[in-house]
């Protein structure tokens, strides 16, 4: 039996958000939750970009949907990869597959969400570089159908894709993202609009949620929601307002793997130009950093209890999973390592895995997203090393413009720097200050705890009156 969507829904993924910023400071969205309603949102482990988008499209935990981090070690190809883009990862039913069965006419926009690429949606944009073989990296969007690309950046501007990861990302790509979004919903009215506003993970990873300058960014992330928000009222549209993960205070990164390997487990390759490279597939363990989560790939079983053992030991590792506890958060997946680590709410996992620094890879002091083993929140950060960072960059630059290949070597390898991290769950008395929030403006979904595996349903819900 088919049913027509009751009207459309635009769900706006304003990253790291929390309870707490809900308030004078954010006047769109504090109006929003008055006239509708506002509650925490109870995340999944790890609480990290993918794995919770892909459990909000799915109603799924990892264990079934697959996404079991950022990234994680494919087996079978011996390689760490982070930040693929295929829809074919996510395992399960996602809600636009849902309600195109319940609706053939219902259409969807996924506009900037992750694992976008070949969606069984109708409109859809992500970032997609071009990368020429002289090593240039071109700024580029991918969408569907392929003349969107075309049409929006002639409308807006090229995509700012510096704008929206590394050390100059900023709200440019914020704004970039709601602006094209808007223009998208008014021009082809979908059913179902997903947008994706990045910009307060800039700030609060750089700085720290407790620092004064975060309060500018979550005024002007709210103004970029504004937008979104009045453009559904135009469309008398449902609006949900949710976030991933909250961002807490760090200042103990952990070297896991320098600790694997300093063991005898982690084993490196040195390359012909004098730098090391970590060499998976012959380490007996080694893992995959992904802020406050590493899921550890031990290839003996042999080896395991070893492992957590010393894992264990170390201080500010919170957790070390074995089969019956990842089973216990859902994330008993093949993907998944054979330990997960959790850290304590102050650290974080770096990927270091080189003990001198004049060995490190040479993508380390770059913005290298999918050759890196594992996340580096350093990338938002200029090196604080380097005394004169803007000629250093302009140096590049101009390399770059003549047509020369370039190194912008402008990262540190001092991961203190960062102040933000997130991916553990948050402690039960700081889920409004640690954790994700869930706003809407239908009180008719309301009830009194929602989970990231509830959002699912209650989007078929506002759209269909039934989940």
């Amino acid at each position: 039996m088919t049913s027509e969507a009751r009207r459309p829904l635009m769900v706006i993924n304003v990253v790291g958000l929390t309870s707490e910023m809900l308030g004078p400071l954010t006047p769109n969205l504090t109006r929003l939750a008055q006239a509708g309603f506002s509650r925490p949102l109870q995340t999944i482990l790890p609480a990290v970009t993918c794995s919770v988008q892909a459990t909000l499209l799915t109603g799924l935990m990892p264990s079934h949907h697959g996404i079991v981090g950022n990234g994680w070690y494919f087996r079978e190809l011996s390689e760490v990869m982070f930040w693929k883009q295929s829809n074919h990862l996510i395992e399960g039913e996602k809600i636009y597959q849902t309600a195109k069965l319940r609706s053939p006419g219902h259409k969807t926009a996924k506009m900037f969400w992750w694992y976008n690429m070949y969606a069984e949606t109708e409109w859809s944009v992500t970032p997609r570089p071009s990368y020429p073989a002289d090593g240039r990296k071109i700024p580029d969007i991918y969408s569907e159908p392929p003349d969107l690309r075309d049409s929006l950046q002639k409308q807006l501007g090229r995509f700012p894709l510096f704008n929206f990861w590394g050390p100059t990302a900023d709200i440019r790509s914020t704004s970039w993202i709601a602006d094209a979004s808007c223009r998208l919903f008014h021009d082809h009215k979908p059913s179902l609009m997903l947008v994706y506003l990045p910009h307060l993970d800039y700030n609060l990873q750089r700085l720290g949620p407790d620092h004064p300058a975060v309060a500018e960014d979550v005024r002007m992330v709210d103004v970029e929601a504004g937008k979104l928000i009045d453009a559904a009222h135009r469309q008398n549209a449902d609006i949900i307002v949710l976030s991933e993960y909250g961002i807490t205070s760090v200042s103990n990164p952990i070297h896991i793997n320098r600790i694997l390997r300093e063991a005898g487990l982690l084993r490196v390759r040195k390359e012909p130009l004098g730098w090391e490279t970590m060499d998976c597939g012959a380490s007996r363990a080694f893992a995959v950093a992904d802020h406050q989560v590493a899921h550890v790939y031990v290839k003996n079983h042999s080896d395991r209890n070893q492992v957590a053992a010393l894992l264990k030991s170390v201080p500010g590792i919170e957790q070390v999973l074995k089969e019956k506890g990842m089973a216990e958060y859902g994330l008993n997946h093949a993907r998944s390592g054979d330990l997960v680590c959790v850290s304590s709410s102050d650290a974080w996992f770096t990927y270091y895995f080189w003990l001198d620094d004049q060995l490190a890879p040479d993508y380390a002091r770059t913005v290298d997203i999918h050759r890196k083993p594992g996340y580096d929140p350093a990338e938002l950060l200029i090196n604080p090393d380097i005394r004169f960072p803007k000629l250093r960059v302009a140096s590049r630059l101009l390399r770059k413009m003549l047509g020369f290949r370039y190194y912008m070597d402008v990262i540190g390898l001092k991961a203190e720097v960062v102040r933000g991290s997130h991916g553990r769950l948050p402690d039960p008395d700081r889920i409004y200050q640690d954790g994700p929030v869930f706003v809407c403006s239908n009180r008719s979904i309301e009830q009194d705890h929602i989970h990231a595996r509830d959002v699912r349903d209650l989007m078929l819900k506002l759209q269909f009156n039934s989940p």
